[in-house]
């Protein structure tokens, strides 16, 4: 185990109802709050209405920024960073997703900072300060509501880039199962893949004598399989839902990489493709990562037979090392082929004539992942399997 530090300052506030409580957790932090949201359910389900209530009742002043589409764009984010500025905002508060999350994490850091907030994104300035979040979450998935980086897609070239700081972690989440009732099957689906890829970028290591973290990974791994394939069954189903949500976020709020190295190649093949072609980052995410493991299993296949004991239950007795791995990699591909998700670019109806391109982007800034490192060919090499071509 390697040495770590680890601090996490989000206060989480789990439970029914708990979005009521949203103005007095403010109250002493904020003077005037940006509300920043997608559209769509949070305010015809009358949420919004709530949090400006309880805003007003805490006699917290605010101003509203709607319009966060999936994969979160730039454009916006800019437009939020010039609201703050005009208008004194001293405190963003997130209600939604984790498309809503990382665009308030992206403008609370854009506000802070002289030149264009995607300066961040490339490299090309380093977060220092922000403006600081608060999340009210309506869709497990990201883990954004406790995490210190967000993802954001600039639609002008169809880059999506990452960026993060110990600061940006929210100062508070409120997390009730009982807003995520509503969600459509197919972002419940995405969310479930979003997570469960979370604990796999960080299962995935060379780092020896992890057996705690291994464990914890591992019953993270079983739960969202489990209760997710309950939650798609019965979607108001509170244990459930709470189950999946809590799930969510300690699947990416960095304890179940304490001690480790990570991988995080998936995820950055996958930014390639929804930055092209706009696909939902969970679809994404199913189509790359069954390939990126078909490509890197003979890395390690005693971790591979680890994961198909621990998390699939497959039977060892009698088999290769190999043939326990590549039935790991099936039933991988079986769970999200249950709750509806694709595995394959066929599967989502994407093209594949822009694999040399998202090939290239990938290591624009050189090799990528920490399980097997990845030049250019090595990314082409798996979306490629991913595309059937291989």
């Amino acid at each position: 185990m390697r040495n770590f530090n680890y601090q996490n300052k989000t206060e989480l506030i789990f439970g029914k109802d708990t979005e009521a409580k949203v103005g007095q957790k403010l109250k002493g932090l904020a003077k005037k709050v940006l509300i920043h949201y997608g559209g769509g359910s949070v305010v015809a389900s009358g949420l919004l209405d709530r949090i400006k209530d309880s805003l007003t009742e805490a006699q917290i002043e605010f101003i509203e920024l709607g319009g966060v589409k999936p994969n979160p764009r730039v454009g916006l984010v800019r437009e939020g960073v010039t609201l703050c500025k005009a208008e004194g905002v001293d405190f963003i508060l997130a209600v939604g997703g984790g498309s809503v999350i990382d665009s308030a994490k992206a403008i609370g850091i854009g506000a802070c900072y002289e030149g264009d907030v995607w300066d961040f994104f490339i490299q090309k300035a380093k977060v220092s300060n922000t403006l600081p979040v608060a999340v009210v979450l309506t869709i497990p998935a990201a883990g954004s509501e406790s995490s210190t980086g967000c993802v954001i897609t600039n639609e002008e070239n169809d880059y999506k880039r990452s960026a993060g700081h110990p600061s940006m972690r929210p100062i508070f989440a409120i997390l009730n199962p009982e807003l995520t009732y509503t969600l459509p099957a197919y972002q419940t689906a995405c969310g479930l893949v979003d997570m469960f890829a979370h604990v796999l970028e960080r299962y995935f290591t060379n780092e020896p004598n992890v057996t705690l973290t291994d464990r914890l990974c591992e019953a993270t791994l079983k739960t969202i399989a489990e209760q997710g394939l309950a939650v798609m069954a019965t979607p108001n189903e509170y244990a459930g839902r709470a189950e999946i949500m809590w799930a969510g976020t300690i699947a990416h709020n960095g304890s179940l990489g304490v001690g480790r190295s990570e991988d995080w190649a998936s995820h950055m093949i996958e930014h390639e493709i929804s930055g092209i072609y706009d696909i939902a980052h969970g679809a994404g995410l199913a189509i790359v990562f069954p390939a990126w493991m078909q490509y890197v299993y003979q890395h390690d296949l005693g971790r591979f037979v680890q994961y198909a004991k621990n998390v699939w239950d497959i039977p060892t007795e009698g088999r290769t090392e190999e043939s326990i791995a590549l039935a790991s990699i099936e039933a991988t591909k079986r769970f999200f082929k249950k709750i509806g998700m694709p595995t394959t670019f066929e599967d989502a109806n994407l093209p594949i004539d822009r694999l040399e391109e998202m090939a290239d982007k990938a290591v624009e800034n050189g090799p990528i992942g920490g399980f097997v490192k990845f030049e250019r060919n090595a990314v082409l090499h798996i979306l490629k399997i991913a595309a059937e071509l291989k």
